[in-house]
């Protein structure tokens, strides 16, 4: 399951990306269905909401037509595994929310299945930065956020259905999780973001990737889209300056008070050369070879932990094994040719797909238009539904030619 930044841009060079993108412009790569069919499902998702306890009203949040849905109309309150108090989301709660088209917002999930977490990982593997997941469920006719800009550079995978996005023209310059730009009201947003600049339809496989600041906005197409957006967190200026902090602490002149001020001019004068004084030893210590070090090693590992554990073969009980191995996703299929079915001709029956025509016994057809009738199937469920049929050789002939995926 591991991916890397030229799989996730292909048919784009990732030289051609850093000369002409990154940092620069927006990128829309057109991929096929099964592009990502391996990062999240709705399956994975029912799975992962059903995982009561690690959500609350931070890690999941609603938006309904713009609009926050607040914590209580769709949590209750709970006690934490830990004995805190919490907002816990309602599983009731949240079908009528579904119902009546709201959004959900999955946040930070990029540790949560090897899926999700290999997008992340191709991204930090490209020394591009902290790489943080959000999902994102919402339903035709109802938008969720409009036109804004992220504080962070933002690689969109459509996983499931369509959207549209709008990409104004303008530009927020590097803004940064802070009041400063967080506090902007969407007035302002709706004068700053210029004209529309164009719309882009993401269908599944589909990748968007909008450098910081950028003003967007997204509508689904269809009945229902998801798409996880990766946010992508890069070293910045005011981490050297954090790193100076630090280090300043360290000097003595840092430490000492500055000239009283009495309105005299001499108190002035003391004040502003002590200033200078200050501020050449800062740009001192920022060409310290140590405090370069420092910094270099910071920005090379800008990256955030996850995964990793394997109890048995840290015991020597059991060898090294692939992180995604042990993943439930590895055995299911997307179904890619949707609404597709088996025809008969004379007396044999086919499937055709756009990469093959697919000769099938007559279990076989009948199984195959069951199986495609579905979102998503696994080898265990085509075995109980069609026992006849050996289904371990069905999947991988209908994955062979087009109209599945494995998830």
């Amino acid at each position: 399951m591991a991916m890397t930044l030229a799989d996730l841009l292909h048919p784009v060079d990732p030289a051609r990306f850093f000369a002409e993108f990154h940092d620069r412009q927006p990128l829309h790569v057109r991929g096929g269905a099964a592009k990502f069919a391996n990062v999240l499902s709705w399956s994975v998702i029912d799975r992962l909401l059903n995982q009561t306890h690690i959500w609350t009203s931070q890690s999941l949040k609603m938006q309904m037509d713009g609009q926050p849905v607040p914590p209580e109309a769709y949590c209750l309150r709970a006690t934490s595994r830990d004995n805190a108090p919490v907002l816990q989301p309602d599983a009731r709660k949240l079908r009528e929310w579904a119902a009546k088209g709201a959004s959900f917002v999955l946040n930070d999930v990029d540790s949560l299945t090897p899926g999700l977490a290999s997008v992340s990982e191709a991204l930090e593997g490209a020394n591009l930065g902290r790489a943080q997941a959000n999902v994102y469920v919402s339903f035709q006719a109802h938008k969720a956020f409009p036109a804004h800009f992220d504080t962070h550079d933002v690689w969109a995978v459509q996983v499931e259905g369509e959207k549209t996005w709008n990409i104004w023209s303008g530009r927020a310059d590097y803004p940064i999780p802070h009041p400063a730009f967080r506090s902007l009201g969407q007035a302002h947003h709706d004068r700053a973001k210029g004209v529309l600049r164009e719309k882009v339809l993401l269908k599944a496989g589909d990748l968007l990737y909008l450098p910081r600041g950028w003003y967007h906005d997204a509508l689904a197409e269809g009945p229902a889209s998801v798409h996880v957006a990766y946010g992508v967190h890069a070293p910045i200026g005011l981490d050297l300056a954090n790193l100076l902090v630090e280090r300043a602490i360290q000097d003595p002149p840092f430490r000492q008070p500055l000239p009283r001020q009495d309105g005299t001019p001499a108190a002035q004068f003391a004040l502003t050369t002590r200033a200078a004084q200050l501020g050449q030893r800062l740009a001192e210590l920022a060409r310290d070879p140590q405090v370069l070090q420092v910094l270099a090693r910071q920005v090379a590992e800008a990256r955030y932990h996850r995964g990793g554990v394997n109890l048995l073969a840290a015991r020597g009980l059991e060898p090294e094994r692939a992180e995604e191995a042990a993943s439930p996703e590895g055995s299911g299929f997307r179904v890619l040719a949707a609404g597709a079915k088996p025809v008969r001709r004379g007396t044999d029956w086919v499937l055709k797909t756009p990469a093959a025509t697919l000769p099938l016994t007559p279990p076989e057809a009948e199984a195959a238009g069951w199986l495609l009738a579905r979102r998503e199937v696994d080898a265990a469920s085509l075995r109980a539904a069609h026992p006849g049929v050996d289904a371990e050789n069905l999947l991988t002939r209908l994955t062979d030619a087009g109209a599945l995926a494995a998830a």
